[in-house]
């Protein structure tokens, strides 16, 4: 067992961690409009001088899990217009393509405890163009890409400084930080170097008349000694003496509302001092805020270091060991790791894996919404506009968090979502599987699940819907443990899923099968535009959306808790019971999907041998659109290959009273149940799957199709043959047009940068992968398809996820001309000082496999990192 692993035993040393968003402006929390245009009320401009209330953020950011105290890094260049105290990027609203962070920065290393992290900025040495960025980007159309900061030509002649930032635990109260700065450029530049401490303001919002204030105050010898009520005292040093500034983490009002001051050093007051020569810092060295100033000449080609220590203890002399601490965290991440990457593994996949896994832990926050008080207002503020009562979240009074969780993305969405973070849960299985089963058991605990039994969806509408994949992720991590040397299943984790998630399975069934017939919608389900129109959207005429990729989700749903119910069974008699309901669950959902009575055929077009989404009048009649999306793919994941040992008597006999009375469905229950022939020595499979042997067939030849949807780097989120051929649509008075978009979005429909309208995405990809084993499991090496579709080459379906794990893998991996596809056409990525640092983007252009939409969107594209895995065990080579 490494270090890390015996620290992760330990929770004291999760206690601080890269815990600080990149982007707090701008989100809904800090959003107190009567008509939540969360954009507009704190901006990017706003935020320097604005006291937040729910949260920080903060370039390169550390904190406790309860987010009193935060460490970041300020930088000034001589030029900017202000100083560098958090990324910049587009509003919503300012993007061509939505919201965007217009920065470039990588997270390179991390270990799950905290104990070593490492991330490079790149801080132009010119002044930033910010007002460049709004503009150009104001006027692009739809049909043009973002312009991003390497467009502007700010790194031209390689003027700017690599920023690299370095955290190390002595323990778990003892915080390390490096900063190295080297000058890329073709001449001296020099540059301000402004590591920031403060406390999250707190006091104003609690109006309790005995808190104490917390206090930042300068000590003889260059310290500052730190006093938190809650917190407790702690001390912080940097070397070379620098001299502390400090102001209070209070908003500057007069800037921003024209009123008076509380303090003449508000928030900003470090900048204005910097900038302006203000005397806007506490001559008194004491506040709520402070920042350690460096002023540095970097001769061109040449680097400059300094040294920050938090620690809980005064110690004498805080650098003399700090190079070897920092050594040796450093080396037992490299031991860490190592442990983790495949044997077999190229030296680029475990490069790949390992900045994968990195993200996902610096992408960690802690995440404060209190729906009751936002709602509400704070004691002794004003209160919030009366329209939200009936407006944003405000039926989910409920709502509680106050944790650490994994977010997509902390700048573009410094939010979590539900199956964004199902997805999460997978991978952080890989190195902590603890903190994996925790992000999936908040989701269903009673202040975060609503009563009802529904999942918050994304903090901007809760109450949307994002696909029930839960049940299946729980199960998956399990798996993986067990995968790893685990030996026993985590039974008490599954126990408790299963019986949270069966309030949300039952709040599916409830309330998204409008007209009881086991046919599901949802709206937009997480995938934005991928419909012909928007999925939200309420229908005229009383007609409503009944959808593919809905009903697949509840057949997979309903599976998922069925093979739960059936491994707690082995230990308990009483799960037979529970997974003989979701059984019949599954059935019903697979015979409706495929064949509702004496009306239209489900879902299933007979004569494309594909499934649509359906629009149902009131009167039956039912209009397809016959558009294909990966919503016709979907069916395809709902599937279980089970071992013949785990079906009890009471499970058959059940099986044997659906032949006896339901005679019509005879051909379905002994073609799903019926044994597959195994290798001597191997248990028999049992299959279940919505979709039977012919349509199987017919899908996969669909998505092997490099003319539809087969791409070199994944499975397309629609059919290539709308590029040239767009699908139109009468819906209404309106006539609409459905085109094959490989890159961004071309039209608004939902969602400001995310796009399934061609592009690949990695956790469908990666569920693909998934499923297409349970598959293989059932039909085993004889049975073939070609692939891809022209080709010649008949695979069985392992080899065929095989194929497709190597697709989405090397979308990272630079290929026979070293370029990796991600990076695109800019020349700067080609760059030595670039092209090692891959980026992991929210999708990927389905013709070339450029990154795009939310550029460091680790979250579900960090699955690749247990692809790798997977390619060296489930997908090994026969």
């Amino acid at each position: 067992m490494t270090a890390e692993q015996i620290r992760l035993q330990n929770p004291a040393w999760r206690q601080w961690g890269s815990y600080v968003s990149d982007r707090q402006w701008g989100t809904v929390r800090e959003d107190y409009s009567p008509n939540g245009d969360h954009w507009s009320y704190t901006t990017h401009s706003m935020a320097r001088s604005y006291a937040y209330r729910w949260g920080e953020e903060g370039i390169a950011g550390f904190c406790d899990n309860k987010q009193q105290l935060c460490l970041a890094l300020a930088l000034w260049n001589g030029q900017d217009s202000m100083l560098k105290e958090r990324y910049f990027g587009l509003s919503n609203p300012e993007g061509n393509h939505g919201e965007d962070v217009k920065e470039v920065y990588f997270y390179l290393d991390a270990t799950p405890t905290h104990s070593y992290q490492k991330l490079l900025y790149k801080y132009p040495q010119r002044a930033f163009p910010y007002e460049q960025l709004v503009d150009e980007n104001a006027q692009r159309s739809l049909q043009v890409g973002e312009f991003e900061l390497l467009d502007t030509g700010i790194f031209d002649d390689d003027r700017y400084f690599d920023v690299f930032v370095e955290y190390a635990k002595a323990d778990p109260q003892d915080i390390l930080m490096r900063i190295t700065v080297w000058n890329r450029g073709p001449e001296a530049a020099p540059i301000h170097l402004l590591p920031t401490l403060w406390f999250r303001n707190t006091w104003r919002w609690n109006n309790t008349p005995n808190a104490q204030r917390p206090i930042l105050r300068a000590q003889p010898g260059g310290s500052v000694q730190i006093n938190h009520s809650d917190l407790g005292q702690y001390v912080i040093y940097a070397d070379g003496c620098p001299h502390w500034l400090f102001c209070e983490n209070e908003t500057n009002v007069e800037r921003l509302y024209a009123s008076d001051n509380t303090t003449p050093y508000p928030k900003d007051g470090i900048n204005d001092y910097l900038l302006h020569g203000l005397q806007t810092v506490n001559p008194e060295q004491k506040g709520t805020k402070t920042v350690a100033q460096y002023k540095r000449m970097i001769e061109a080609g040449s680097s400059t270091t300094i040294q920050i220590r938090l620690r809980s203890e005064n110690i004498k002399l805080p650098f003399n060991d700090f190079d070897d601490i920092l050594q040796q965290r450093k080396q037992e991440a490299d031991e860490f790791y190592a442990a983790i990457h495949p044997a077999k593994a190229t030296d680029n996949e475990k490069y790949i894996q390992r900045l994968a896994l990195s993200g996902m832990i610096w992408n960690k926050q802690f995440y404060y919404y209190n729906i009751w008080r936002w709602l509400n207002g704070d004691p002794g503020q004003p209160s919030p506009p009366p329209e939200r009562w009936n407006g944003r979240n405000h039926t989910w009074l409920h709502l509680i968090n106050e944790d650490i969780i994994a977010m997509p993305d902390k700048w573009e969405y410094p939010w979590y979502a539900a199956w964004d973070l199902a997805f999460h849960s997978v991978t952080f299985a890989l190195i902590d599987p603890e903190f994996a089963k925790n992000q999936l058991l908040l989701l269903t605990n009673e202040w975060c699940m609503n009563p009802d039994g529904q999942l918050p969806s994304f903090e901007g509408t809760f109450s949307d819907v994002n696909p029930p994949v839960h049940a299946w992720a729980a199960y998956r991590i399990v798996q993986i443990e067990q995968q790893q040397g685990q030996k026993n299943a985590d039974l008490g984790f599954l126990r408790t899923m299963f019986e949270k998630l069966m309030l949300n399975f039952t709040w599916w069934v409830n309330r998204k099968d409008h007209s009881g017939n086991n046919i599901f919608a949802g709206g937009f389900l997480g995938l934005d535009n991928i419909g012909v129109f928007d999925r939200d959207t309420s229908l005229p005429n009383g007609e409503h959306l009944e959808q593919a990729d809905a009903t697949s989700w509840m057949g997979m749903f309903a599976l998922n808790m069925m093979r739960i119910a059936l491994e707690l069974s082995q230990h308990h008699e009483g799960y037979t019971d529970l997974a003989i309901k979701f059984f019949d669950h599954f059935l019903f959902i697979q015979r409706s999907i495929n064949q509702m009575g004496k009306g239209p055929q489900g879902l299933w077009d007979k004569e494309d041998a594909f499934f649509y989404d359906q629009i149902r009048n009131n009167n039956g009649e039912v209009k397809k659109l016959r558009v294909r999306t990966l919503v016709g793919l979907f069916p395809l994941y709902g599937v279980e290959a089970l071992d013949e040992h785990l079906l009890s008597s009471a499970f058959l006999d059940r099986i044997h009273w659906f032949e006896q009375h339901r005679p019509s469905w005879s051909d379905l229950i002994n073609h799903y149940l019926s044994p597959a022939t195994q290798p001597i020595g191997q248990p028999s499979k049992r299959l279940l799957s919505l979709v039977d042997e012919a349509q199987f067939k017919a899908l996969m030849v669909r998505m092997l199709d490099e003319t539809e949807f087969l791409s070199g780097h994944g499975i397309r989120s629609v059919s290539r043959v709308y590029r040239d051929h767009p699908y139109e649509f009468s819906l209404s008075d309106m006539q609409l047009e459905f085109r094959y978009a490989p890159a961004e979005s071309d039209i608004h429909i939902a969602a400001g940068n995310s796009n399934w309208r061609g592009p690949v995405w990695m956790p469908v990809n990666y569920l693909m992968v998934d499923r297409l084993l349970h598959y293989y499991q059932y039909y085993g090496n004889d049975f073939r398809i070609e692939c891809p579709v022209g080709s010649g080459q008949m695979r069985n379906l392992k080899e065929i996820a095989q194929e497709l794990t190597h697709r989405l893998i090397a979308l990272f991996i630079p290929d026979a001309n070293g370029q990796r596809p991600i990076a695109g056409s800019h020349p700067k990525w080609q760059d030595e000082h670039f092209k090692p640092y891959p980026q992991f983007y929210e999708y990927f252009n389905g013709d070339n496999g450029q990154g795009l939409g939310a550029s460091h969107q680790t979250g579900w594209t960090g699955l690749v990192a247990d692809l790798i895995r997977r390619k060296y065990t489930d997908l090994k080579k026969n």
